[in-house]
Parts: structure tokens; sequence; C-alpha cells
């Protein structure tokens, strides 16, 4: 059995179904995804580092999939962008995306003191506030601190609203983060009754999942959007690939000083990365 080395130096098994899924999410078909599968785990070294085989993953599937040569790794889009407020509002936009009323950023007033979140959001009556954590290093893993700290916001901002002081009634509070998390954290979060939602966490409803299936993508998705002209996008409210895919050039290249030339480039990129 061949196995693979992590970008932290662990070893594992070569998963060959991981590669197909990958492949899928290139929009490379089913057959071909297979075939590719096939090939890259006969080829490759045992001990070959994952970032090898997403190389080669890339390279195989431009040949299937043109469409692949004009996108990033969405791990890799995700810590491009900028933690504050590009993330944040990124975050915000995909919670729309699933059915989530969303407020943007708040002050809340708890039994012993005021609380700045990340958004307010409801959903099936239920009212949670979010936090926002975002490593520009997609390798690094979030750990225990936000779920504690969360933990105590919620106590005060339920205190505080039967005390009439906090006007909003809270029922829990999401941690939304671009990395995996940590075990401590999981466990933590768990017992307490605080959401999470990282990298690859929950596995049915995560961070990859929940911006794959509304293809609610970075604008960093886009190969050639780097953090400068991300930035510009981001601060005039342009913060995924459909949003400057289906908008009005003129108006995004006005608005964020961008050429109009760029602009048409990166939408016609970002039209063929979310059309089959």
């Amino acid at each position: 059995m061949k196995h693979v080395t992590k970008a932290d130096g662990g070893r594992q098994p070569f998963d060959r179904l991981k590669v197909q899924r990958t492949l899928k999410r290139m929009g490379v078909g089913t057959e071909e995804a297979e075939r590719i599968a096939d090939e890259i785990e006969a080829s490759v070294p045992d001990g070959v580092r994952t970032a090898a085989v997403l190389r080669m993953i890339r390279a195989r599937a431009k040949t299937v999939r043109p469409a692949v040569a004009h996108r990033t790794n969405l791990r890799r889009a995700l810590g491009l962008l900028r933690s504050k407020p590009d993330f944040e509002e990124f975050v915000r936009v995909l919670l729309r995306e699933h059915g989530y009323r969303v407020e943007t950023g708040c002050v809340l007033a708890g039994r012993c003191g005021e609380h700045e979140v990340d958004a307010i959001a409801e959903k099936d009556g239920k009212t949670i506030f979010v936090e926002v954590k975002h490593h520009a290093n997609h390798h690094r893993v979030t750990g225990l601190d936000e779920g504690r700290i969360a933990r105590a916001i919620i106590e005060d901002l339920q205190e505080g609203f039967r005390s009439g002081r906090c006007v909003v009634a809270i029922d829990g509070a999401l941690i939304v983060c671009n990395t995996k998390l940590s075990e401590h954290a999981k466990r933590y979060a768990t017992c307490r009754g605080i959401d999470h939602i990282g990298w690859d966490y929950p596995e049915e409803r995560n961070l990859r999942t929940m911006i794959e299936e509304t293809q609610s993508y970075p604008i960093t998705i886009v190969a050639g959007v780097n953090r400068s002209v991300a930035a510009r996008l981001a601060g005039a409210g342009f913060v995924t690939a459909k949003q400057v895919a289906y908008g009005d050039a003129t108006v995004i290249s006005r608005d964020t000083e961008i050429p109009l030339k760029e602009v048409l480039l990166i939408a016609e990129r970002a039209r063929t990365i979310l059309e089959p």
C-alpha cells in the first residue's frame, strides 16, 4: 500500500477515492475521474507529498476540463482573503445563501459587559451570534480558545437578556473558520452545544461542502486574482465569484477602480468556473 506525506509531516494511506472526489469537484466526469485517479495512484512513489499529488490532479484535470486552468485551490483561495473585512463578509454571504437572515456586525449588551460580534444570524426560529476566525495559512489548526470565549459570551448575553440589558434573545453561537479544528476544540464545542463550521467539520455540512453546494466560491478562486485585487473588490462589496461573474462589469470597475478590461477578464474566468 502506498502512503502520502501531509504538510505537517504525518503519513497516511493513499486515498484513491479522495483523488476522485477532488477531480469531480473540479468538474471532471465520473469515468474520467476514476481513470485519472488510477493513473496517479500507479505513478506516484510511496511517501509522495500531498502537495505533489494535488499538482498532478490539477494538471490531469486541465487536460479534460480546460476551465480548471482558471481556478485555484479552494483552501488557498480562502487563505488569500483578508481576515477583516473580506472573510467576515464572505461568511455572511455564505450563510445568506443557505437560508439565514444575517445582520452585520453588532454590539450586544450582556449582564456584565458589551460584546461586538461578527454577525447575528437567524434560521428556523433560532437566533445565534457568529464569530469568524481566519488564518492566512490554511494549514494551521483552530483550537479551543474560540469555543471557550463563545461559551462565556453566550452566558453573559443570555443573562443580559433576562435582566433587560440585551434586546436580542440569543440561543447559541456559531464559530466559522477556514481551517481544520483541533480534536480538543471539537470535543469542547460538542459538550457545550456550540456550533462550529470548519474546513472539513462537521463531515456532512462543513465550509467546503457549503461553498460547493451553492457555488459560493470566494473571488480568489479565480486564477490571477491576488490579495490586492481581492481587497479592492471586497472593499466594494464583491467577495464571491458569482457576484463578479454575473454583476455589471462597468459598475464593478467604477466602484473598485480596477480597469474594465481586467474586470471583464475576471468575470469571464469566473463564469467558466461556475458553468458546466
